[in-house]
């Protein structure tokens, strides 16, 4: 049981996650509600905890409460659905942009004054928004002044640079080592390219005067430093090049026209930009909420942002783009979205963000769509390979913009892919469901079963089915058996 403001919440357990000694971690639900959190009981009194609740970050998982009572402290955290980075290749712009954003958050934590102590690809989520999110600060501190050396020693082996075993009192150099082995993992045989190996061996250095002296740096050293001349040399060539006729940088994109939300389906709509993105169409986008009929300023903060790339039917070449926000919407009020066309950094530059009309949504209280059934994969050959659908048999139930998230998982429990479609698209391409490749099936061999989420475009008369839960049987399809080719 927990407060939020004048209201007593009260959890029902799902599953034991994690457990030892000094810790328990649960997935629970609000008992007689939906959402469903992650519960942390930790022995002693976790302080770090109280910090992160006031210094929220989009890379961070969102700290609901933290209590303290009879020597344990009891942290409610944000469940996040997404594979750990210990559990998914990663292509060489994927791991750069994590990088990116593990940098982002760790110099955010530094300025506060916290000290993660434990990255580790096990402990980074890659969320279905694409984006990390950096858990477990069950070891984080804050650094002490005139401390030699850290009183907790606590940390991953392996990935803990020596000052953590009680050399000395850890900082933020602790973490750039951390965080230098994290992305050698990752990168794998691409770590020994001249680019990365310099940069990931002073990350490692068993000194901590001799790495990086701050994240910004690491991030600096990382992505922009590759000199190959000397200095001046290098001077020489750039004011050449600067001075060549016809050179600029690249332009900007043009901001998506007319963002609006079609009628009172929930989907936002906005014209296709096709130069953005690079193979598909791209763009980040960004969620407003507001109590009253009043657009946000550019300086408001968003309730949700993320990013998205073309797929299906939602390609360069159609005129229009659509994504359905409604699952999104949960308070009664007033939404905007803004969208931005995403350049490829090489051709074109971000478009500035265009602001949407507004959106009055009333559907808190709706009843929620019925949850599908009767889970079940069609397998189809073409020809050419075999192609998988995972299908449900009550589809009649729903309207044809309604849209459907297909989650695949393996046989142990780790995520695969997720696809979305509308009703129109399943019933448009054949076989009732929503097509899955082989190629994603890892070597081509495995069992592997899915979920399914029915989410709403009537937001005002119907909310998203439930989220599944992969654990519990009853959201889950039959095995299906891939053999070897």
């Amino acid at each position: 049981m927990t407060r939020w403001g004048m209201k007593i919440i009260e959890y029902e357990t799902i599953e034991l996650l994690k457990q030892s000694e000094k810790s328990a971690v649960h997935l629970v639900r609000e008992k007689g509600g939906e959402q469903v959190f992650i519960r942390k009981e930790l022995k002693g009194r976790q302080n770090i905890y109280w910090e992160l609740q006031s210094c929220p970050h989009p890379y961070l998982p969102k700290l609901y409460e933290a209590l303290f009572s009879g020597g344990v402290t009891t942290v409610i955290e944000e469940y996040i659905e997404g594979p750990l980075l210990s559990a998914v290749e990663l292509s060489e712009k994927q791991v750069r942009d994590a990088a990116r954003e593990l940098c982002c958050v760790l110099e955010f934590l530094h300025g506060k004054g916290i000290i993660h102590r434990d990255i580790k690809p096990s402990n980074i989520l890659l969320a279905r928004d694409g984006h990390i999110r950096l858990i477990d600060f069950d070891a984080a501190r804050m650094p002490k002044k005139d401390l030699e050396q850290d009183t907790r020693l606590l940390g991953t082996r392996g990935y803990a640079p020596p000052e953590q075993y009680g050399f000395a009192q850890t900082d933020g150099r602790t973490d750039v080592y951390s965080l230098g082995v994290t992305l050698k993992q990752l990168l794998g045989e691409r770590a020994q390219k001249l680019r990365y190996r310099r940069v990931l061996q002073r990350c490692t250095n068993l000194n901590p005067d001799k790495r990086y002296p701050s994240v910004r740096r690491m991030e600096r050293a990382f992505f922009y430093e590759r000199r190959c001349i000397p200095g001046a040399a290098a001077l020489l060539l750039l004011l050449l090049f600067l001075w060549l006729p016809g050179w600029k940088r690249p332009p900007v994109l043009p901001a998506p026209e007319n963002p609006r939300w079609d009628g009172e389906t929930g989907i936002a709509l906005w014209g296709n930009v096709p130069d953005s993105g690079d193979n598909e169409v791209a763009y980040s986008w960004r969620l407003y909420w507001k109590d009253t009929v009043s657009p946000p300023t550019p300086e408001e903060q968003w309730l949700l942002e993320g990013r998205m790339s073309g797929n299906g039917g939602q390609g360069k070449d159609f005129p229009i783009y659509e994504m359905n926000l409604s699952p999104h919407l949960k308070e009664n009020g007033v939404y905007y979205f803004s969208v931005s066309a995403t350049g490829d950094g090489v051709h074109f530059t971000d478009s500035p963000y265009a602001l949407s009309d507004a959106f009055a949504f009333t559907g808190a209280s709706a009843p929620p769509l019925p949850m599908p059934e009767g889970l079940a994969w069609e397998a189809v050959d073409t020809g050419l390979g075999w192609v998988y659908y995972a299908t449900w048999s009550n589809l009649d139930d729903y309207a044809d913009t309604d849209s459907f998230n297909v989650t695949v998982y393996d046989q142990n429990g780790g995520y695969v892919i997720n696809n979305i479609w509308t009703k129109a698209k399943v019933l448009k391409v054949g076989y009732n469901g929503i097509q899955i490749q082989g190629k994603y099936f890892a070597g081509g061999a495995g069992k592997y079963r899915f979920t399914v989420q029915a989410q709403t475009s009537r937001p005002n008369l119907y909310r998203s089915s439930p989220k599944p839960i992969p654990t519990r049987e009853e959201f889950l399809s039959p095995w299906l058996t891939v053999s070897e080719p």
